[in-house]
């Protein structure tokens, strides 16, 4: 069954912006579109390095239970201009009603401007399960044990 993903636009939104879409077949993530404010549809939203900001999408989306959605990079965008996601991949909740906004960071050299309507970021549908915490005196042994970061070989 495919899970479907309910889109309320805002009120300001531009209806003409696409809604989420996959660009092939075997997309795994659907791209998200920067839906900028009136002000700022004609010149862009410039995000300057080392800069972080919230890019709005113009939507909401209401997630099945049982459901997430990851938001992702999109990998030309941080190859070919250091554009990324600083909290990757960031979640959507069944549970979350409000506008969704894309959190980016321009860790390029240079200042880069998003238009109204360019593909920011990758959504991905995601089954969740919630476990249960339980306190205990202790835990099972394993090969690797308590070993951290990098233990497990170079790299």
């Amino acid at each position: 069954m495919i899970p479907d993903i309910r889109v309320l636009r805002e009120p300001w939104a531009d209806p003409a912006i696409p809604l989420p879409a996959y660009e092939t077949p075997g997309s795994a993530g659907a791209d998200v579109r920067a839906n900028l404010a009136p002000e700022d549809r004609e010149w862009g939203f410039t995000l300057d390095p080392m800069r972080r900001a919230v890019v709005p999408t113009g939507i909401c989306v209401e997630i099945p239970p049982g459901y997430e959605i990851q938001v992702r990079p999109r990998s030309g965008l941080a190859l070919q201009h250091g554009l990324t996601l600083p909290n990757t991949p960031g979640t959507i909740d069944s549970d979350y009603r409000g506008p969704l906004g894309i959190l980016m960071i321009n860790l390029g050299p240079h200042p880069y401007t998003i238009h109204h309507g360019d593909r920011i970021a990758q959504l991905i549908v995601a089954p969740v399960v919630q476990a249960a915490f339980s306190e205990t005196d202790a835990l099972s042994a394993t090969g690797r044990g308590a070993g951290g970061f990098g233990s497990t070989g170079r790299g």
